[in-house]
C-alpha cells in the first residue's frame, strides 16, 4: 500500500504544541489547521483527528480549542504542569503513542502531524503492523530520521497555505 487511494481509512494525530512553536519560531505566524487537516486527509475516508493540546491556568486557549473542534479535530487536553522555581512541562508524546497503537487496527493510514524525533519508534512500529504512516510538519524543524522512515513526508515549509495570514 504505497500510494493514496480514496478507500484508505485515515486518522490524523496532531502534536499541536510542536506545530505551534515551529510556526512561531520559523515564521512568526500561526498554523492554519483547516489546511493541515485537508492535506492530511487528501480526499480519503476521514475516520478521526486528534489534536493534542495544553491548557494553562488562565484558560486563554479555550477559543482556539473550540476552533479545532469546529474543524472536526477532537481535542485531547492536558494541563500545563508548573513546578516550584518556574519550570513548566506539558508532554503529550506518550498519549499520542498510546492513541496511535490503540486505534491503528481499524485504519489504513496514520498521519502524524509532528516533527518530533521521539516518534521514530512509533512510526517503525505502525509500519511493521502494515499501516501507511505519513508525517506532516515544517521540514526545517523536523527530525531527519523521522522524515526518512515515514512512508511519505509532507513538508509544510513548501506552502504558505499552512500559515494564517
Amino acid at each position: 500500500m504505497l500510494t493514496k487511494s480514496k478507500e484508505q481509512r485515515v486518522e490524523v494525530l496532531i502534536d499541536v504544541q510542536n506545530l505551534y512553536y515551529s510556526a512561531r519560531n520559523l515564521y512568526q505566524s500561526k498554523v492554519n489547521f483547516r489546511e493541515v487537516l485537508k492535506t492530511a486527509v487528501a480526499g480519503r475516508k476521514f475516520i478521526r483527528a486528534f489534536g493534542y493540546v495544553v491548557r494553562t491556568k488562565t484558560g486563554e486557549e479555550k477559543p482556539f480549542f473550540d476552533a479545532l473542534s469546529k474543524l472536526g479535530i477532537e481535542t485531547r487536553v492536558r494541563d500545563l504542569q508548573e513546578w516550584y522555581g518556574g519550570a513548566k512541562k506539558a508532554d503529550w508524546d506518550v498519549g499520542i503513542v498510546i492513541d496511535a497503537i490503540r486505534t491503528s487496527p481499524g485504519l489504513d493510514v496514520i498521519v502524524l502531524v509532528s516533527g518530533d524525533g521521539d516518534f521514530i519508534s512509533l512510526v517503525e512500529y505502525l509500519k511493521n503492523q502494515g499501516r501507511r504512516v505519513e508525517v506532516m510538519a515544517f521540514g526545517r524543524s523536523t527530525s531527519a530520521k523521522l522524515k526518512e522512515i515515514a512512508d511519505e513526508f509532507i513538508d509544510m515549509d513548501e506552502s504558505e497555505k499552512y500559515l494564517l495570514k
